[in-house]
């Protein structure tokens, strides 16, 4: 059974309008989630929208961030420098965020167990989808023309969601990577190490049989392939194949803590080699460089979609 499978058939959306500007107008949307758990304060996705004005066709951005609330920011802020040039931008609230992480999970953080992580990978992907089942009413957007924009953890979600979805037409995931083993063995940051402890040996061998997996998949395709370990199947590597030959972007952080230069590589290598920059920074200071960083997406989106403008 696809894990990814949820029923696209309604959507029962709320919208209520926040502000409104000279060339755009801003909304909090909220609607319940395909994959609803046991917490309650899962399971309505909560999202903004900037919706540009007197535009029709206009491509959807969907921006995802990483875990924590911080980097809800820079997906705000890109969301605000791009409805400008004609994009409708749909800002999604991670699970992880405060404002939909329960206290229970919150307190374990980030010890959780193998089924909660892949529970939390599940609705994030279908939250990201469903954003594209609410556009379809929505005449001032044009659904053939939708991309991913991800932070961090919504790097990892953008890069699978595309792999996923073949609606998504461009994506551009920021400090990122893929081979979820590697980033556990080598990551510089302990929390990320946490939980991961085997020897070189098990190690290698683990690296072994998820190569295997990962030649499964690009020959026969991963609803076709059982995978080893169901944690394969949240990896954004083993979603590779499905993104080489679309548009791709990857902006990536020099000296990141979290996430290895050669997790990234391998993500960049499984996807084709798509267009990728480095950035002097780690995991936060990759931001001081946000002036270039935006104007690296806006171009590759208004490229992409042929909207205009790409200053």
């Amino acid at each position: 059974m696809n894990p990814f499978h949820y029923s696209s058939d309604g959507l029962p959306a709320r919208m209520k309008l926040g502000q409104t500007h000279r060339e755009w107008s801003h909304y909090v949307v909220r609607y319940p989630t395909a994959h609803p758990t046991r917490y309650e304060k899962n399971n309505t996705v909560l999202a903004e929208y900037f919706r540009p004005l007197n535009t029709t066709g206009a491509p959807l951005v969907i921006l995802f961030h990483g875990i924590g609330d911080q980097l809800l920011i820079p997906c705000k802020m890109l969301a605000r420098s791009l409805v400008k040039k004609g994009m409708a931008c749909f800002v999604l609230y991670s699970v992880f965020h405060s404002r939909r992480m329960p206290d229970e999970v919150k307190s374990r953080y980030p010890s959780l167990t193998p089924d909660e992580w892949f529970e939390n990978y599940v609705i994030s992907i279908t939250d990201v989808r469903q954003a594209i089942d609410w556009a379809k009413s929505r005449t001032e957007i044009d659904t053939e023309k939708v991309g991913v924009i991800g932070i961090s953890f919504g790097g990892f979600i953008s890069a699978i969601t595309m792999g996923i979805d073949k609606r998504i037409k461009a994506g551009a995931f920021l400090i990122a990577g893929g081979n979820s083993q590697k980033i556990a063995r080598f990551s510089r940051k302990r929390s990320m190490r946490k939980g991961y402890k085997v020897t070189e040996a098990e190690y290698n061998h683990d690296q072994k049989v998820y190569r295997q997996y990962l030649n499964e998949v690009a020959e026969k395709g991963y609803e076709n392939v059982t995978p080893p370990s169901r944690s394969f199947l949240i990896d954004p590597m083993t979603f590779g194949p499905y993104l080489q030959e679309r548009p791709v972007l990857m902006l990536n952080a020099l000296w990141d803590e979290y996430v290895p230069k050669q997790a990234t590589l391998d993500l960049w290598k499984a996807s084709g080699k798509p267009s990728l920059s480095w950035f002097p920074g780690t995991h936060t200071t990759f931001w001081f460089w946000y002036p270039l960083i935006r104007r690296k997406i806006s171009r590759f989106l208004v490229s992409t979609f042929n909207t205009g403008s790409n200053i």
